[in-house]
C-alpha cells in the first residue's frame, strides 16, 4: 500500500515538473495577454511604455484629454481645426453602439424642409438611402442619422452653399453634437487655396467626403468616397468594360490625358508638366486653356494650338482605347476622371500626392491603379528632356533624395553637401566672405572695414565679395581697404529695387565650397572665423554660425513663434554671421518657388528664418553655435541710406536683441522692434504652413575649441583670443 502511494506521489509529481518546463512559457504568455486585453479595455491612451509608443509621440501627449489641435501644432491644419474638433475621435469613442443593440443597423433621414432646396446629387443619396432596406421612418430605431441639409457643396461662391448650417442642425434635437450621424461631402473650400474647411462644425459625426486629405483623415471613422457628377446615375448605370478574356489589355493607346489645364492657381503645375510627355502616337496628353470667364487675360503661347490640338480627340474613345488612364488632381484632390478610368476598363495614374483612396481601408488600389507622385513626375519628365543633366539613381534612392539634389548644380555627388561622408570626402579648405553692405555713398563705416580686415587676415579665405544693396553706388575703388585676398564688390540684381533675398542668390563669383555670410555691422575677429570654419568643415552640410534664435509652440495662440531670448535650446543661426555650403544658394534659388520667395522678401527679417527651414527641412539636423566673444554683445546701429528703408531696413539680428548684439536683459519679445518682431512670428508661420510641417530640429549643443577656458597655458591654446575680455 505504501509503495503505491509513493508512485501516485511520485506520478503526480512529475506531471507537475512537465508541465511547469514545457507549458510554463504558454501559461506566462497567456496571463500576459490576458493582461493587455484588460487593460485594452480602458479608454485610449492608457500606454506610459516608451517601447509601445511611436518614437514622436510623447506619453504625456496620447494621455492629455484637452484641446486636441495641441496635441498636433502644425500650421497646416489650422484651416480645419474649427471643423475636426473631434479630430480623434474613432468609432470607440464618438459613436453610440447601444443605438444599434436592439433594432440592428437601421438609417433615418431627417424630413426635408419645404424652404430647402436640394441638389440633384443630393436628392439621390438621400432617394438612395430611403429606398434601401437599412431605412427606417422612426428615429427611435435608428443606429445612424442624415441630415437632410445639402452639404455636398461647401464652396460658399456656389449657388448650391448652404448658410447658417452650424445654427440649423445645433436646433435638431437629435443631433446631439453629430453622434451618430453621417455626413456627406463632394466639394469643400473655395478660391484660391481650396481648403478642406467646410464652413460648420461636424461634432461627432462621421465624415463621408470626396478629395480627403490623408492627414485631415480620421482612420476607422470618416469615410473617402470618389468624385462623381451630378449625371452619375442612382442605381444601375453603363455596365464597365473590362472582361475577363481582356487581360492583359490590347489596346491603341498606353497612356492617355484629356483635361482642363489651369493657368494659374493650385493644381496648375502638375497639369502643365503633362504636356512634356505627349507624343501624338501612343502617348496622347491634351489639355485645353478655354474654361472659367478670364481665360483669355491669362494665356500662355501653348493655349492656341493646344485648344486646337484638344478638339481633335474624343474623350471617351481615348478613355476606352487605352491602357493606362492619368488621373492629375484639380483644384481638389480628387477627379470625375477616377470613376470615368475605372469604368472604361482604363489603369488610373494617379498624381495628387495626399489624397485618401475611395475605400481603401476596404480596397487594395495597388492591385487596380498606379500610385503616382506630383513632384516626382515632374522631376523625371525635366530628366528625360535634359539627359545629360539627369539624376542617377543613387541620388533618388539616397537621402535627402532626387529633389533635393539639382542638376543644374551639378550631377557629380562630391559636390553635394550631404554626400560627403558618404563618399569619405571633405569640402574645399577655403571659403569665400560674402558680406551684405548698403553704407551711404561715397564713405565706408568703421565696422565694415574692421569686418573685412579681419577676415581677410584669416589663413582660410580665398576671397571677399560685398553685395551692395543700396541704390546709391558704391563708394570707388580707393576708399576700399588693401587686403591680402581679392575684394570683389557686387551690384545687387535687381535694377528696379534691390530685395534681401539678393544675398542667397548664387552668384558665379563664388567659387568655393564653404560661404562666409555677414552682414557689414557683424563684428568678428581673425579667431573666431577661423574656428567656425573648421567646425563646418566637419558638418559642411549644417549651418555653423554665431547669433542664434529658438522657436516655440504657443498654445494659446496656437502658432509657431521664435525668440532671441538666451535660453538651453537654439534652432535658428542668424545668417549675419555663418558659414554654410554653396549649394544652398541654388536650392533656395531653384527649388523654393518665386512665390515663396516673393513672400519672403515683403515680410521684414524673414530671410533668416527661411535659409534656417530650408536646410533643415533638407538634413533634418539642426544648426550648430560656436564660441562667440563677449565684445559683440552691443547694440547694432540701423542702417542708413538707401532709399525707401529697401535694402537698408534692419535685418532679423538688428531689429530684436540677440546674444550676438545686446544682454539679455535688454530682450523683450515686443521691444522697440515689435511690428517686426510681429513680421518674425508671421514669416515662420506661413513658412510652416508651406512645407506642411515644422522642419526646424531644437538642439542644446554649442561647440567651443578643446581646451577652451582649460586651466593651462595660454600658449597651448589654438584660439587663446577667444577667452581675452
Amino acid at each position: 500500500m505504501q509503495t503505491r502511494k509513493k508512485y501516485i506521489f511520485l506520478t503526480f509529481l512529475a506531471s507537475w515538473l512537465l508541465l511547469f518546463f514545457f507549458g510554463g512559457d504558454q501559461l506566462r504568455r497567456f496571463a500576459f495577454f490576458s493582461g493587455r486585453k484588460a487593460e485594452a479595455r480602458r479608454n485610449w491612451p492608457h500606454w506610459t511604455d516608451r517601447s509601445l509608443l511611436k518614437s514622436f509621440a510623447e506619453p504625456e501627449e496620447l494621455q492629455s484629454d484637452g484641446d486636441p489641435s495641441l496635441l498636433s501644432p502644425r500650421e497646416r491644419r489650422a484651416a480645419w481645426l474649427s471643423v475636426y474638433k473631434n479630430s480623434r475621435c474613432r468609432m470607440e469613442t464618438c459613436f453610440d453602439f447601444s443605438r444599434c443593440e436592439k433594432n440592428g443597423f437601421k438609417v433615418f433621414t431627417y424630413p426635408r424642409e419645404r424652404d430647402q432646396p436640394l441638389s440633384e446629387s443630393y436628392s439621390k443619396i438621400l432617394t438612395s438611402i430611403e429606398r434601401s432596406r437599412y431605412y427606417t421612418p422612426n428615429p427611435e430605431e435608428a443606429c445612424l442619422f442624415i441630415l437632410s441639409i445639402d452639404t455636398l457643396d461647401r464652396d460658399h461662391l456656389s449657388a448650391q452653399y448652404v448658410r447658417n448650417v452650424d445654427e440649423k442642425i445645433r436646433g435638431f434635437q437629435l443631433w446631439n453634437g453629430g453622434r451618430n450621424h453621417l455626413i456627406f461631402n463632394l466639394y469643400s473650400g473655395t478660391w484660391p487655396n481650396y481648403t478642406e474647411d467646410l464652413g460648420f462644425d461636424i461634432g461627432q459625426a462621421i465624415l463621408a467626403k470626396a478629395s480627403f486629405y490623408t492627414e485631415n483623415f480620421r482612420p476607422g471613422f470618416d469615410i473617402s468616397i470618389p468624385l462623381f457628377s451630378k449625371d452619375h446615375p442612382q442605381r444601375g448605370g453603363e455596365r464597365g468594360w473590362l472582361y475577363q478574356d481582356s487581360i492583359p489589355p490590347k489596346k491603341k493607346y498606353l497612356l492617355v490625358f484629356k483635361g482642363k489645364r489651369y493657368l494659374t492657381g493650385i493644381g496648375s503645375g502638375t497639369r502643365n508638366a503633362l504636356h512634356h510627355i505627349h507624343n501624338g502616337k501612343d502617348i496622347v496628353s491634351l489639355t485645353t486653356c478655354k474654361h472659367g470667364k478670364d481665360w483669355e487675360k491669362h494665356k500662355d503661347t501653348r493655349c492656341d494650338k493646344d485648344n486646337v490640338d484638344y478638339e481633335k480627340f474624343d474623350y471617351q474613345e481615348l478613355l476606352h482605347n487605352s491602357t493606362f488612364c492619368i488621373v492629375p488632381r484639380g483644384r481638389r484632390l480628387g477627379s470625375f476622371r477616377f470613376l470615368e478610368a475605372l469604368q472604361a476598363a482604363c489603369i488610373p495614374v494617379l498624381l495628387s500626392d495626399g489624397w485618401e483612396l475611395p475605400f481603401a481601408e476596404a480596397i487594395d488600389w495597388g492591385k487596380a491603379a498606379v500610385v503616382g507622385n506630383e513632384r516626382l513626375l515632374l522631376q523625371i519628365i525635366k530628366d528625360r528632356l535634359l539627359p545629360h543633366r539627369s539624376r542617377s539613381r543613387f541620388l533618388w534612392n539616397t537621402l535627402p533624395g532626387g529633389l533635393l539634389a539639382l542638376p543644374d548644380f551639378s550631377t557629380h555627388l562630391g559636390d553635394f553637401p550631404f554626400y560627403y561622408l558618404q563618399r569619405g570626402s571633405s569640402p574645399s579648405e577655403k571659403f569665400t566672405a560674402f558680406i551684405r553692405a548698403a553704407s551711404p555713398a561715397g564713405s565706408l563705416s568703421q565696422s565694415i572695414l574692421r569686418l573685412i580686415q579681419a577676415v581677410s587676415s584669416s589663413q582660410y579665405c580665398a576671397q571677399i565679395l560685398v553685395l551692395w544693396s543700396c541704390e546709391k553706388p558704391p563708394p570707388p575703388s580707393g576708399k576700399w581697404p588693401q587686403t591680402t585676398v581679392p575684394l570683389t564688390i557686387i551690384q545687387g540684381r535687381r535694377k528696379v529695387r534691390r530685395t534681401r533675398i539678393d544675398r542667397f542668390f548664387p552668384y558665379a563669383a563664388i567659387q568655393t565650397d564653404a560661404v562666409l555670410s555677414l552682414d557689414e555691422h557683424t563684428s568678428l575677429s581673425t579667431s573666431e572665423v577661423d574656428f567656425a570654419f573648421v567646425v563646418w568643415r566637419s558638418f559642411p552640410e549644417r549651418i555653423v554660425g554665431f547669433p542664434s534664435w529658438s522657436h516655440f509652440w504657443d498654445p494659446e495662440q496656437r502658432r509657431w513663434g521664435c525668440t532671441s531670448k538666451w535660453t538651453n535650446e537654439l534652432s535658428i543661426v542668424l545668417t549675419a554671421a555663418t558659414f554654410y555650403h554653396r549649394y544652398y544658394h541654388s536650392l533656395f534659388t531653384e527649388y523654393l518657388p518665386a512665390g515663396l520667395r516673393e513672400l519672403v522678401d515683403g515680410l521684414a527679417t524673414c530671410e533668416d528664418i527661411l535659409m534656417n527651414v530650408l536646410v533643415a527641412a533638407v538634413t533634418k539636423l539642426p544648426p550648430i553655435k560656436v564660441t562667440q566673444h563677449k565684445q559683440h554683445k552691443e547694440t547694432v546701429p540701423q542702417q542708413v541710406g538707401c532709399k525707401d528703408g529697401d535694402a537698408g531696413t534692419p535685418r532679423l539680428g538688428e531689429l530684436s536683441p540677440s546674444p550676438l548684439h545686446s544682454p539679455p536683459a535688454k530682450v523683450k519679445g515686443t521691444a522697440p522692434g515689435g511690428r517686426h518682431f510681429y513680421h518674425q512670428q508671421d514669416c515662420l508661420n506661413q513658412l510652416v504652413d508651406w512645407f506642411g510641417y515644422m522642419p526646424l530640429v531644437s538642439s542644446q549643443l554649442r561647440l567651443d575649441p578643446v581646451l577652451f577656458k582649460d586651466q593651462v597655458s595660454v600658449l597651448r591654446k589654438k584660439y587663446p583670443r577667444l577667452e581675452k575680455p
